[in-house]
């Protein structure tokens, strides 16, 4: 870098914590997050951008692939100064392929710029970041943002804009309170499931907060134009008109927005009751703040001396201080000079930024059971010493304790790479800084995006690296979780530079080297090993697009492989796994995304040519089933259908029968997939990809108190829904429905695949021996133990029958192919019959007989030891049962099932045949279609199939001009109508679709072809279509 003489200076630590600011701009995408923080830097005291060059310049993208494409890939950090106050703002991304780098700024800060684009108001991203703030326990401030637009292209009156400003702080506010809603009637069923003595004091101690979030009143809403660097809150409106008129301030501050008038004659305010009777009333808001707005821009649309007489008459009234060389240029310009130094924009956000929003100690002190829930023993044999420095660290936390002897604790919430070259050369002091570190990475260095929440963080320090699923009270145990680092560096964030600091307190968000080989994506930094891990980021969506990549040249795997292994680092979403074939299979979050990850990958992790394949979806497999929740119960119970498989031995006989779960269950299952892993300790337990420790013999959460009983009560409670929702009137059959689900959810022996999928093993029905000596293979109601459908003492084996040495040897036997039934169902549900793609809402009861050798059953001792013909028995059993299961799905009118993609778009009313166009190519299912009020912009609401979304954002572009935007967001699972294996057999059938061989392959049957291709499995398809018109070309050599 340059001559640090050349840098912005500032202090590493703030004497005064409460002087000290975190926020994030959250809004959705093209809302002017990134130019709104350009004249923040240029307001401040900085000097880092040029007033001129700000909304131009988008200092926070330094990123190139994010100035070519004009919004912004990740978080960045910025510190400012103002007031006598130290602000960090962190820039988040808007687009939805990005939601992950706004989890992590929403993590580090106390509190949240909302903006809202005030022509196209509220869209899906903005629910999105105001339920992240809400998540993360943020205080939020709205910023309506374009208000120019209002003006310039819709050519409103102050009274249009002002009842369009009005709904938009409505929607928002609802949005919220939807939240609120919600976590109060939680916290009710939280109390009622408790003790009945306790429930009269819990309600007193519940919040019932019905005041609204956002009010301009408050202050905590502002109204601005981020491109021409003006905006206001009504506050600075409210102080100006006391100082000229003398009027109170708080009457000002209540009056100025709302049904509020001024009565001229009398000079007085007044409800809408006092001006009943005069015609040309308007609200306070309008007279007093965007007429004069309004005034200044209608100026530029005038003659030249016209618009002069009417800036000047702005200039009197305000008092403003403005160079006759600003007023000379063209309209714009001079529109803009009188709006900036009138209501300056800097001013405006960073004043309500430091009122509203709270300093690190009061935000800590309220989001500390976000961060660290409240942990209770409910074990013996804990070291009383461990918990108690466990509960001061977390109470070091809670009070932002930047003590020097404080217990230090940091929360890195991602890891980033900067190539080396930029780390700064000098420090404070003009000393020469060491750069060099034992990454064993020589162009690119990753630093980690941290705040410090307790203590003093110094370079040089060693300190416990702590992964989420570590705990202080299991001791040697937890030996894996746990790193010793040594920190290299501190650095402070200053946009697209970094300026080295000697040392960070609690409050302070910097970047920290020296931690590349030790953290992954996340993890919690301690002075001590007694601390808690901070609790899990939650995040919006899961990365969905998956493709195959591999080396043009196959001698630069090794490269490929390290660069893999460095892109997984440095971007906090993206999924680098290795499929069942061998393939390196990178995940991101949609094509915006992906494509960055590859340039990415190309010019700086591997820096060698890759070859790309198509996208890879994942499909789901299941049965059609009745519509009925009861019907399909009913035929189910009643029907003696089994599918029956034998071992090649003959030993073995496996019988069959599936039945389709209610839709809503499923949901619950595949939703509830992370507490399963923890209660049954599946396959994401095992690997460590869940981050949440719930209840165990020794401690538990106190916020989620009961994780097991609230998920018992929503499979119940979605059994319920569906047997509602399913039409069924007679309430004695629904009430006898209900009770059939029940005895089944008391039968769950298994959750496939992977232990934790949606779909159900049921435990066969205990008929004690089989016919011709066989036994049955018993189950176990174990995942029903877990889950509190039943208790242990309710699982009733029967009695085995042992009055003979061959049926003792038989049931011993059968107690260890207990395993091999597992097995066989989660190979079944992990690769179904159609093209290998898991099943989806489905229950099994397997039924399997074993009988003893005929030659040796006076030798069964020893007989299962002996190598047989066709292989180890227990392999046999296996694969007899996953036969069986994958044949009884195909015997039930086998369906594919899709991931569906809700896609919000806005176009203008003269595209909205072109965008029809686009979506009918797509398979899409419009919900809404709706036009936006005083605007020619239409929302259309729709439903696209992941398989069909691949350059759907390219082709609404160029079939509309670039007018129309998409926005998807990953949805839900739907089954296709379609029958794979349809074949006409009625005439009207054979005279729409066809005869025979002629029949076209319907979609599902594509969709299962191309993945069956992709997969190498073989496919049904006719290689010669037309024999008799084939030829043999000539070979040209």
């Amino acid at each position: 870098m340059a001559d640090p003489s050349q840098q912005p200076q500032r202090e590493s630590t703030t004497p005064d914590t409460r002087k000290l600011r975190n926020m994030c701009v959250l809004a959705h995408v093209d809302h002017g997050k990134t130019t709104l923080c350009d004249h923040l830097i240029s307001g401040s005291d900085s000097g880092i951008i040029h007033p001129k060059l700000a909304g131009r310049l988008r200092y926070m993208d330094s990123l190139l692939e994010e100035q070519r494409r004009a919004i912004t890939m990740k978080s960045s950090s910025i510190a400012l100064r103002h007031c006598d106050h130290s602000v960090t703002v962190i820039d988040s991304p808007g687009h939805m392929d990005f939601c992950s780098e706004v989890s992590t700024a929403a993590r580090l800060s106390d509190g949240a710029l909302i903006l809202v684009d005030s022509v196209e108001g509220v869209h899906i991203q903005t629910h999105a970041v105001l339920r992240q703030a809400w998540i993360e326990k943020l205080t939020p401030c709205l910023v309506i943002n374009k208000i120019d637009r209002l003006i310039a292209e819709l050519g409103m009156s102050p009274m249009d804009a002002y009842v369009k400003l009005l709904k938009i702080v409505h929607e928002v506010n609802n949005i919220v309170s939807a939240f609120k809603s919600v976590k109060y009637l939680n916290d009710v069923d939280a109390i009622l499931s408790g003790p009945a003595g306790a429930a009269e004091l819990a309600f007193e101690e519940i919040e019932d907060d019905e005041e609204l979030m956002f009010q301009p009143q408050k202050g905590n809403v502002a109204f601005v134009c981020a491109l021409d660097g003006w905006g206001f809150s009504i506050r600075q409106f409210a102080e100006f008109y006391e100082a000229k008129f003398g009027w109170s301030t708080n009457a000002l501050h209540k009056a100025l927005w709302g049904p509020w008038y001024f009565n001229h004659k009398e000079k007085k305010i007044v409800g809408q009751k006092g001006v009943a009777g005069l015609k040309k009333a308007r609200p306070m808001f309008v007279e007093f703040v965007l007429e004069p707005v309004w005034s200044v821009y209608q100026a530029a649309l005038k003659e030249k001396e016209e618009a002069q007489v009417m800036v000047q008459k702005v200039i009197r009234t305000f008092n403003l201080t403005i160079p006759p060389r600003d007023l000379k240029g063209d309209p714009k310009g001079m529109v803009q000079a009188v709006m900036s130094r009138w209501l300056p924009l800097h001013e405006a956000i960073l004043n309500m930024v430091i009122r509203c929003m709270p300093d690190p100690i009061a935000a800590q002190s309220f989001r500390i059971t976000r961060l660290l829930p409240k942990r209770e023993v409910v074990g013996d044999g804990v070291d009383a010493n461990v918990l108690a420095e466990a509960e001061l660290v977390r109470s070091s936390v809670e009070a932002c304790d930047s003590r020097p002897e404080a217990p230090c604790v940091v929360f890195v919430s991602k890891m980033f790479a900067v190539p080396t070259k930029t780390l700064p050369k000098y420090g404070l002091d003009g000393e020469i800084l060491d750069n060099t570190s034992d990454e064993g990475e020589l162009d690119e260095c990753f630093l980690a995006f941290a705040r410090i929440y307790s203590g003093v963080l110094r370079p040089g320090e060693k300190i416990y690296v702590l992964s989420a699923l570590y705990d202080p009270l299991k001791g040697e145990s937890m030996q894996k979780h746990i790193q010793v680092a040594k920190l290299h560096s501190l650095y402070l964030m200053m946009g697209q530079n970094l300026q080295h600091v000697p040392e960070a307190q609690a409050g302070d968000i910097v970047a920290i080297q020296g931690l590349g080989q030790h953290i992954l994506k996340t993890a919690t930094l301690s002075s001590t090993k007694n601390c808690w891990p901070f609790s899990s980021m939650s995040f919006q969506v899961s990365p969905t697009l998956k493709v195959a990549i591999e080396p043009s040249d196959p001698a630069d795997m090794g490269a490929l492989m390290k660069g893999l292994r460095l892109l997984n680092r440095a971007d906090p979403f993206v999924e680098v796994t290795v499929s069942a074939r061998g393939e390196h299979v990178l995940s991101a979050a949609g094509e915006v995304h992906l494509e960055r990850c590859i340039k990415d990958l190309k010019d700086r992790f591997a820096r060698v040519g890759l070859e790309v394949s198509k996208p890879l979806v994942s499909f789901k497999e299941t049965i059609l089933g009745d519509e009925s929740t009861l019907e399909n119960l009913k035929s189910f119970v009643a029907s003696s259908e089994y599918v029956e498989k034998v071992t090649q031995n003959g030993r073995c006989v496996v019988r069959v029968k599936v039945l389709k779960l209610p839709p809503s269950l499923t949901k619950v299952i595949d939703e509830s997939s992370d507490i399963l892993a923890d209660i049954l300790g599946g396959k994401a337990a095992q690997t460590g990809e869940t981050n949440k420790s719930l209840n165990t013999q020794v401690a538990s959460t106190v916020e989620d108190a009961n994780p097991i009983e609230t998920l018992r009560k929503r499979m119940m409670e979605a059994v319920e829904s569906d047997i509602l929702s399913s039409g069924e009137t007679d309430k004695d059959r629904a009430e006898k429905c209900k009770v059939q689900w029940q005895k089944l959810l008391k039968r769950i022996w298994a959750l496939g695949p992977w232990h934790i999928g949606p779909n159900i093993l049921l435990a066969p029905e205990m008929k004690g021996k089989g016919t011709d000596s066989s036994v049955l293979i018993r189950g176990s109601s174990h995942v029903s133990e877990k889950l509190g459908l039943v208790d242990a003492s309710d699982n009733d084996n029967a009695a085995a029958d042992t009055s003979s040495e061959v049926t003792e040897a038989l049931y011993a036997e059968a107690e260890r192919l207990h395993s091999s039934v597992l097995s066989g169902f989660q190979l079944a549900t992990a690769a179904g019959p159609l093209c290998d793609e898991p099943m989806w809402g489905l229950a099994f009861v397997v039924e399997a007989y074993i009988s003893p050798l005929a030659a040796q059953s006076d030798e069964l001792e020893t007989s299962h030891q002996q190598p047989e013909q066709y292989g180890i028995f227990t392999g046999q059993v296996m694969t007899a049962i996953k036969d069986a299961c994958r044949v009884a799905v195909l015997q039930k009118k086998p369906r594919l099932v899709e991931a569906m993609y809700f896609c919000e778009l806005i176009t203008p009313t003269e595209q909205l045949g072109n965008m029809y166009a686009v979506l009918g190519r797509r398979r899409t299912k419009v919900l809404k279609e709706e036009m936006q009020e005083g605007s020619a912009l239409f929302t259309v609401h729709a439903y696209v199939p992941v398989s069909e979304s691949f350059g759907f954002a390219d082709e609404l572009r160029r079939w509309t001009a670039g007018a129309a935007s998409a926005l998807l967001v990953l949805s839900h699972w739907e089954a296709l109508d379609k029958d794979p294996f349809f074949v006409p057999k009625t005439d009207e059938e054979k005279e729409e679709f066809g005869d025979g061989s002629s029949v076209p392959p319907n979609t599902a049957r594509k969709l299962i072809n191309a993945v069956r291709r992709q997969k190498g499995l073989p496919v049904e398809e006719k290689v010669v279509q037309h024999a008799t018109k084939q030829r043999t070309l000539a070979r040209k050599v």
